[in-house]
């Protein structure tokens, strides 16, 4: 009989138990934290239903036969893997209150793709105000995680009447068609179901995937009825051209260009034609078992293990009150296979943890930053002021620089826990030379060239979201997600209120004045950057790719993982990495 074993199992195989279970104390005495967090998951859900029932009712799409971008999604991606993305990101506040897309991260057959869908209910799914960008950041996540993209296409084309608002930007509606061609470039399939009329824009949406399927009443065209009615514009209408236009229009919708008939049949375009709905996502389904991918067994270190506490936990662990400490062991506790932990460097720079643990039994590196008071350190301070979790100093710098770039080394895909307050300033902190610091951290991420997703946990502050491996990684970072709980802000409202006024303070009390008109400025302030800095407001203007529930964060990170190792661009063989053996000494 043969032998077999995980790879490195002296490593991987059992790693250092981490967390403990919550006393009936502690889960007494954060009863009213998970109210805290229960309220603001009512917030969230009410703001994602509003944006699910934009444009016109779902029943009128039904009435007529067809399915909803929604009923799509819901017979076309595995039961329980949909993680959605971008849920009520709307940076423009546009009138449609919703980029007109819908998008995530799911399984199809079997494997991981990014997927994407025009809502239908909103415009036809035409092009409207911040829909680019979010597209675009879609097709950064299919690049960066190397899995296909998939399209539901239903486009209209332009919102002609706010045409300067989509068309003409370096980053607007066409720039996507771009990234497909670049997706295509990579190796990246994009698999196309295609339904309804798709004019102009919608006609490039169409031609511009890989694999084009269709339903048999779709059509793709450069012009639609009214762009063909209009093509010899004299500067002005009257009635003559406008009863013209009537003429043309109704030969147009009669026959539309584009037709089944002419992409299957003529110019053999479509692969596919399917005479219903349903038909076209089972093509589409066909095509993604085709797609490469390894089995996760080639990869894992050791058999899947849920983890050793429950995810309800969380709830109870991470304060509402952003200035209360807790145990971020015990977050991570909640997170990973049988709550197991590789820490690198322990002792020193304990303002952070990094290390190894296991999503799925596949290796994945995990760094974050601890909570509470270190005395006595940072050393350069001389014991003038103690260490605050959440800051970050010289140690903790060099160590997370360190880390990632041995995870670079190793191709350990990485998963940052962020609750940060910034890096500790001064003319301590310069002389101990953290500016420098924060930009080789930076350095790190950027030549690592790996796959990160970040969460926000609480504060995502300064230049530690930055980083932390945070949105602005463009070229490492997946997505990004918030929690309940989560504000971002370049610096809390009373400090920068503080640094705004302080000045004038001084100036107003040594004329002798009144100081309660500045201190009601500064009081201004303070509530504009809290409902700045809502997990709602986060996500519209895209500081956040999503608000997952602490509860859901596992699944997220699984999908991550699960989407790094399914095709992954470069394979370091776990035998011979070099983070597990460093770690160990």
């Amino acid at each position: 009989m043969p032998q077999k074993q995980t790879p490195l199992r002296p490593y991987f195989e059992k790693m250092p138990d981490i967390g403990k279970p919550l006393s009936d104390g502690e889960i007494r005495r954060s009863q009213e934290n998970v109210e805290l967090i229960k309220e603001q998951e009512e917030i969230l859900a009410a703001e994602v239903e509003r944006v699910r029932n934009a444009g016109i009712p779902a029943q009128k799409i039904h009435d007529r036969g067809g399915m909803t971008v929604y009923n799509r999604l819901d017979y076309l991606v595995d039961e329980g893997t949909w993680c959605p993305l971008h849920s009520l990101y709307n940076p423009t506040d546009n009138e449609e209150g919703c980029t007109g897309v819908v998008n995530g991260l799911g399984k199809i057959e079997g494997k991981w793709a990014v997927i994407i869908g025009f809502d239908n209910k909103v415009m036809a799914g035409a092009w409207i105000a911040g829909q680019a960008e979010n597209i675009l950041m879609v097709t950064d996540l299919a690049k960066r995680l190397n899995v296909p993209l998939v399209w539901l296409t239903n486009c209209s084309g332009v919102k002609l009447m706010e045409q300067e608002a989509v068309y003409a930007g370096r980053r607007s509606s066409g720039a996507p068609f771009y990234r497909h061609a670049e997706l295509n470039r990579l190796g990246i399939p994009i698999l196309n179901a295609i339904y309804g009329t798709n004019p102009a824009g919608g006609g490039y949406q169409g031609i511009s995937p890989t694999i084009l399927l269709a339903h048999d009443k779709a059509n793709i065209a450069v012009g639609g009825a009214g762009i063909v009615g209009g093509m010899n514009p004299r500067g002005e209408v009257d009635v003559e051209s406008a009863l013209a236009l009537v003429e043309a229009s109704r030969g147009v919708r009669a026959k539309p260009p584009g037709r089944v008939e002419t992409h299957f049949d003529q110019t053999a375009y479509f692969r596919e034609v399917h005479e219903d709905e349903q038909g076209v996502l089972d093509g589409i389904k066909d095509y993604m078992r085709m797609q490469p991918a390894f089995d996760p067994a080639m990869f894992r270190v050791a058999e899947p293990a849920e983890p050793a506490y429950p995810a309800e936990d969380l709830n109870l662990i991470l304060p509402a009150a952003q200035k209360r400490p807790y145990d971020a062991v015990q977050i991570l506790a909640r997170l990973t296979d049988a709550s197991e932990f590789m820490e690198y460097r322990p002792d020193y720079g304990p303002e952070v943890f990094a290390g190894i643990a296991k999503i799925d039994g596949l290796p994945v590196a995990f760094i974050g930053n601890r909570q509470g008071v270190f005395p006595e350190y940072p050393d350069y301070a001389d014991g003038n002021y103690p260490g605050v979790g959440g800051k970050h100093y010289r140690q903790g710098l060099i160590k997370q620089g360190e880390f990632v770039t041995l995870c670079g080394r190793d191709n350990l895909p990485i998963v940052w826990l962020q609750d940060t307050t910034g890096i500790d300033v001064g003319d301590a902190a310069e002389k101990a030379e953290l500016l420098g610091l924060g930009q080789a951290l930076i350095y790190s991420i950027e030549k690592s060239d790996l796959a990160m997703m970040c969460v926000v946990l609480r504060k995502g502050t300064a230049a530690a979201h930055y980083i932390m491996g945070g949105p602005q990684a463009n070229k490492n970072n997946a997505f990004t997600l918030g929690t309940p709980l989560t504000e971002i802000y370049v610096m809390h409202g009373e400090t920068a209120a503080a640094a705004s006024y302080t000045r004038r303070l001084v100036k107003e009390q040594d004329a002798g004045n009144d100081l309660s008109p500045v201190v009601d400025k500064m009081n201004e302030m303070i509530q504009d950057y809290h409902d700045k800095s809502r997990p709602a407001y986060c996500a519209k203007l895209g500081f956040v790719d999503e608000i997952v529930a602490l509860t859901g964060l596992r699944q997220y990170i699984q999908a991550f993982a699960g989407a790094n190792y399914q095709n992954p661009n470069s394979i370091t063989p776990v035998h011979q990495m070099l983070l597990p053996r460093t770690i160990r000494g």
